[in-house]
């Protein structure tokens, strides 16, 4: 009996699934493979949220296999010994998989496919399952990568996407080999405690409810804070249990004005990985210094921590953090304004935010979340590195009735707007009967001091 392992990823569905497609066109049985990486659990990467967002991916992934006669194999350890001890133990020909794109990932990969090799067995790893368009499919005539997005985008639009792929019908699967208990997450002190649930059928069910109600709108509402009209789509690209091309594809469809706008900001997803397939280093340093003399830890411990535990006095910035240590998440419009508040109004090292940004979220990912930091820090792919967002005025045009900062900040719940974003113009009385901190800084102190250090000024 010929069979083949897929090796699941960050790929974590049935639907649309190339190294699994390929696997069962090839063999007469496949082992369903998902190895929990102790190097990933050492990196520090897998923090509590995703690690139970992690926990309901696999239980639905495994019971997606069972309706169809098969199961998910999961083991823990290394993942190029555990791949190879279940090729051995099913006495399987190939393993399939999905590209990765940092440097992690494809160290790994070529550390698995010398294990192979060396074993007698072959290696196929498919691309344009995580991404829609794989890093290095466009570059521009002088790079290996482009730094601009536009004209990124522009080429990125004309590539011919793969064919979209359905479910398998059947899936067998050798009953010899064995593996762990597979469950839902049941919850813990350290999850946050809006976490949505993970796994693909809560995927495909958020897919329908959004293309019905929310993509045809996408356009006008994805900046209303308030409004919370994002499709919130990332956590489950993040863990493969949607499929780019499908959603790339299902939106052209669908066409209009809110489906192109969705499709960019997937490019932007791509875009960010080509960049850092081509940067591996920009995951830690900057990828275009400005030589900045960053506050750190040491230096700036009282307003890191404020910006954490959402208490800098600029209700915007406090109702952001505080959703994302209740949810998990966090929307985009926000991500933007508390990044460039900690970078560029209070000047901390953006290598600082962006480590509590992947401790907390569930879509935490090396590509999008450090080039997004660094873009918005100044040392990235921003064509305007010096820019820095006023977090009052932003507050006023993305949550002009306040009832965003009123949703997360409840100490302002009384406080109408336009004043709910700036508390402190309030008459002394009702300033005075706030449980809610002063400014950590004036606005225009910390923009005085960032162009100093960018020497934009005397």
């Amino acid at each position: 009996m010929h069979v083949s392992v897929v090796l699941f990823t960050s790929d974590l569905r049935l639907t649309d699934h190339p190294p699994l497609r390929a696997a069962l066109d090839a063999a007469d049985a496949v082992v369903p493979l998902f190895v929990r990486d102790r190097a990933v659990e050492a990196t520090g990467f897998a923090a509590p949220n995703r690690n139970a967002f992690l926990d309901d991916c696999l239980a639905d992934l495994d019971s997606g296999l069972r309706e169809r006669g098969g199961r998910l194999v999961v083991r823990s350890g290394d993942l190029v010994a555990e791949v190879c001890r279940v090729v051995t133990e099913a006495d399987a020909d190939e393993v399939h998989m999905s590209a990765g794109h940092t440097r992690f990932a494809t160290v790994r990969e070529e550390r698995l496919r010398s294990a192979l090799e060396a074993a007698g067995r072959r290696l196929f790893v498919h691309d344009a399952v995580t991404v829609a368009v794989p890093p290095g499919t466009v570059t521009p005539a002088s790079s290996d990568h482009f730094a601009v997005f536009t004209p990124y985008y522009r080429q990125w639009a004309q590539v011919p996407l793969r064919p979209a792929f359905g479910t398998p019908r059947r899936v067998s699967v050798p009953e010899e080999v064995g593996g762990e208990k597979v469950s839902a997450h049941g919850g813990s002190s350290e999850v946050s405690p809006a976490l949505p649930p993970g796994g693909e059928s809560a995927a495909r069910g958020r897919v329908t409810a959004y293309w019905r109600r929310g993509l045809g709108a996408y356009e006008d509402t994805r900046d209303d804070l308030a409004a919370d009209a994002t499709s919130r789509f990332s956590p489950h690209l993040h863990f493969g249990t949607l499929s780019p091309v499908e959603l790339v594809r299902r939106a052209r469809r669908h066409g209009g004005p809110g489906a192109e706008a969705f499709v960019r900001q997937l490019a932007w997803r791509d875009f960010h990985r080509q960049v850092l397939a081509a940067r591996p280093d920009a995951a830690r340093a900057d990828y275009r210094t400005k030589h900045d003399r960053w506050r750190t830890e040491r230096t700036a411990a009282e307003d890191i921590e404020a910006w954490r535990t959402g208490r800098t006095g600029y209700p915007l910035i406090d109702a952001a953090m505080r959703q994302l240590r209740h949810e998990g998440w966090m929307h985009n419009r926000a991500r933007l304004l508390t990044a460039s508040f900690l970078a560029k109004t209070l000047y901390v090292d953006w290598r600082i935010g962006a480590a509590h940004f992947l401790h907390w979220l569930v879509d935490g990912d090396v590509a999008n979340n450090q080039l997004n930091w660094q873009w918005m820090a100044g040392t990235g792919t921003d064509t305007r590195p010096n820019r820095v967002l006023n977090p009052v005025t932003q507050a006023k045009k993305y949550d002009p009735e306040g009832t965003y900062v009123r949703r997360w900040v409840p100490e302002l719940a009384g406080v109408d707007a336009p004043l709910v974003h700036e508390p402190w113009k309030l008459p002394g009385l009702d300033r005075a009967a706030l449980d809610y901190p002063d400014p950590v800084i004036e606005l225009s102190d910390g923009l005085d001091r960032f162009r100093h250090a960018r020497g934009k000024q005397p």
